[in-house]
């Protein structure tokens, strides 16, 4: 991944040199594991452990001539150990190193992962205190339904994203496991308690049963769980954007004192941040279904879901622990503007209640349908009123001079239902089954 959606730690995880440590580590543990069992002596996997090093651009250089990472590795590597180093890769084939290697990576990448999605949980939950009982407006298809709160709003976010880090979680249990069992799984040059011991001490777990390879509906698991919190902090961000709009400024995102909007118009402040993170949502759903892909190998093993992996994987990874960072400094520092919720939630002059008059007349005896068309009928022709010097007054007035709705209803219940104290009556309920 570019380094401008990159940040250090993850990207570290995913260097050439973070993966030729992981390989030198897992060969080393193999070898010293074999040596207990009698399959090596004892003093090579010492020398090993003592000499071995690696160089990156040897490995490069020879790897342009063999035209084989791994036997590039291997060939540097004994170099730098000597005699001692043909004990490495005893009865192993080249994806019980790559495979191994792969699940380190993601399960050091599901961690930092984690730790990105509870502290985006946290901002979240803290906003959505602070704004537990604010009223705004609700929207269905992009108009105004009812009224509910901005805390409301919040605390959607936070149980989506709780049930992510649940689904997260078990893909990233599912993923963190190696192969140490030769070329077709079988453990013919190798005893499983090798491959165990070798797995131990990496925190991995012995795929159940391989092929060549550990197989790739695991990885394929583990990146659609990445697309769906891609997914999540997109509905976000497409929730912030919306509320920006010139027309509506309920919302916007943190500006910065010297930041500039755009190079053409001074006034510009664009919701550069959310944007830019629904876009990467559309990289990791991508990613997503090259994974998916990647599962019907051939026999054993094919080597077709190689190169995608070493584009997806990394890509990923970091994309997701990028987005999580940069939601939660839109959280953290995103302007909330309660006015402007209240101007637009009385933009329609109480049209957004019409629901609670039709309920009541229900309730009242009415049949559904008439109590509809009661309704619909004064609430259209005052939306027709669609400027301020047509409109005279609001909605409920029209209601209260309505004689059949006052006959059904009384003026005391039309007050009533233009309250918006039953909309945030149960809020406090909510908030609990959510955040406790």
């Amino acid at each position: 991944m570019i380094p401008r959606y990159s940040r250090e730690e993850m990207s570290s995880i995913w260097s050439d040199n973070e993966r030729y440590a992981i390989w030198l580590e897992v060969e080393t543990v193999a070898l010293e594991e074999m040596a207990k069992v009698g399959l090596a002596p004892v003093e090579a996997a010492k020398e090993v452990r003592a000499k071995a090093k690696i160089d990156v651009q040897k490995i490069f250089d020879r790897e342009a001539e063999v035209h084989h990472d791994v036997i590039a590795f291997l060939d540097v590597v004994a170099d730098s150990v000597g005699p001692s180093a043909r004990f490495l890769h005893r009865g192993m084939t080249s994806n019980d190193l790559l495979d191994t290697t792969f699940g380190v990576q993601l399960k050091k990448s599901a961690e930092l992962i984690d730790s990105g999605i509870l502290a985006l949980l946290e901002a979240i939950k803290t906003r959505a205190y602070e704004f537990k009982m604010t009223p705004c407006i609700g929207r269905s298809h992009g108009i105004h339904a009812e009224p509910t709160s901005f805390g409301l709003k919040l605390a959607t976010w936070y149980a989506e994203l709780s049930r992510q880090r649940k689904r997260f979680l078990a893909a990233a249990d599912d993923i963190a496991v190696g192969k140490i069992s030769g070329p077709v799984g079988t453990y013919a040059s190798l005893p499983p308690a090798v491959e165990e011991a070798v797995l131990k001490a990496l925190g991995l777990r012995a795929e159940d049963v391989a092929t060549q390879v550990v197989n790739r509906d695991r990885h394929a698991n583990f990146f659609a769980a990445l697309a769906q919190i891609g997914g999540s902090i997109e509905r976000f961000c497409v929730e912030v954007r919306h509320l920006q709009r010139t027309e509506v400024g309920e919302v916007s995102e943190p500006f910065g004192s010297g930041q500039k909007g755009s190079s053409a118009m001074p006034h510009k402040k664009n919701p550069i941040l959310t944007e830019n993170l629904t876009g990467l949502a559309r990289i990791l759903r991508a990613n997503a279904i090259a994974a998916l892909e990647n599962v019907p190998l051939w026999h054993e093993r094919d080597i077709s879901h190689s190169s995608v992996e070493r584009v997806i994987a990394p890509d990923s990874c970091i994309l997701a622990d990028f987005m999580l960072a940069r939601m939660k400094r839109v959280v953290d520092g995103m302007v909330v503007k309660p006015d402007a919720m209240m101007r637009n939630l009385e933009l329609t002059g109480g049209l957004v209640f019409s629901g609670t008059l039709l309920l009541a007349l229900v309730d009242s005896g009415i049949e559904r349908d008439t109590a509809y068309r009661m309704v619909q009928r004064p609430a259209l022709e005052y939306a027709a009123l669609e400027n301020s010097e047509g409109r005279s007054g609001t909605f409920k007035e029209r209601v209260l001079a309505d004689e059949e709705l006052c006959s059904k209803l009384g003026k005391e219940k039309i007050e009533e239902c233009f309250s918006l104290d039953r909309h945030l009556a149960h809020v406090e309920m909510i908030f609990k089954r959510v955040f406790q």
